[in-house]
């Protein structure tokens, strides 16, 4: 193949090993999930940082129990796992978003807490998720972060049939990052995006979510739509906390929201 995932992958070591020693790159056809083979590691007691991409996902996990659609050559998939001890969790996944989406194009945008948006459409998505390493040092987890980006546009048929059960609102035309970026293919991607991501991750773990706030900001999609919460609840979004909390301005006043259950919509 003219451009092997492989390759970029040998690039991305070469330039995340010099300030992440130990770390390590692994680029496999086809795996159910990245993320959840990580977990797997993680709660093992695997405590060196990786990072695992894959041609293929078959059965690749969203939040919210949500699929993802993966398919060789038409999207990135990989999850990297690192371990951390930062004061604070919070903000992380927009953390995160910051990072990819400043990497990737200057259209991209997101919407809280995990999913890149490009033209109003989703373009990616983000899952983090941590395990106990066991370790005496007081904080340290494994932390799991899984990237999923459509490089390009899948069928809006396939995106549906991922939705959970019961799902009463029809899945969003997705976006793809060709459309912005022609010819781009993943292993492209995974090289523009993942040595930044790894230090933007660093940099959390030592200052927390506040010196992403503003970035975030500039970036926020939903700031000022009118939302729809998954309890039903609507409001105008107003931005976040200096802890990643959505505001959102509601009848009954203002609302902060956290990523635990909760779906936001724009209506």
């Amino acid at each position: 193949m003219a451009d092997s995932l492989t390759h970029h992958a040998e690039a991305v070591w070469q330039a995340v090993v010099p300030s992440l020693p130990g770390f390590t790159v692994e680029v496999l056809p086809s795996i159910d999930s990245t993320s959840s083979e990580l977990m797997r590691r993680a709660r093992s007691g695997m405590l060196e940082p990786v990072l695992l991409t894959a041609e293929a996902q078959t059965a690749g996990r969203g939040r919210l129990g949500k699929g993802w659609h993966s398919r060789p050559g038409q999207s990135l998939t990989f999850s990297i796992a690192l371990p951390l001890a930062p004061s604070s969790w919070s903000g992380l996944s927009l953390a995160v978003g910051v990072s990819l989406a400043h990497s990737l194009h200057p259209d991209v945008r997101l919407k809280w807490p995990n999913d890149l948006w490009l033209q109003q459409r989703k373009l990616g998505g983000i899952l983090v998720e941590t395990a106990s390493t066991g370790e005496a040092t007081q904080g340290l987890r494994m932390v799991v972060i899984g990237v999923g980006i459509n490089i390009a546009r899948p069928e809006t048929a396939a995106v549906t049939a991922l939705a959970p059960a019961g799902a009463t609102v029809a899945a969003m035309a997705p976006a793809g990052l060709a459309e912005v970026l022609v010819g781009v293919t993943p292993g492209e991607a995974l090289e523009r995006v993942v040595p930044t991501l790894v230090q933007d991750v660093l940099a959390f773990a030592s200052q927390g979510f506040p010196t992403f706030a503003q970035r975030f900001a500039r970036l926020d999609a939903l700031q000022g739509l009118s939302v729809r919460l998954s309890d039903g609840t609507q409001g105008t979004a107003c931005g976040v906390t200096e802890e990643g909390a959505l505001q959102v301005l509601t009848a009954g006043g203002m609302q902060s929201v956290t990523s635990a259950e909760v779906s936001v919509r724009p209506c």
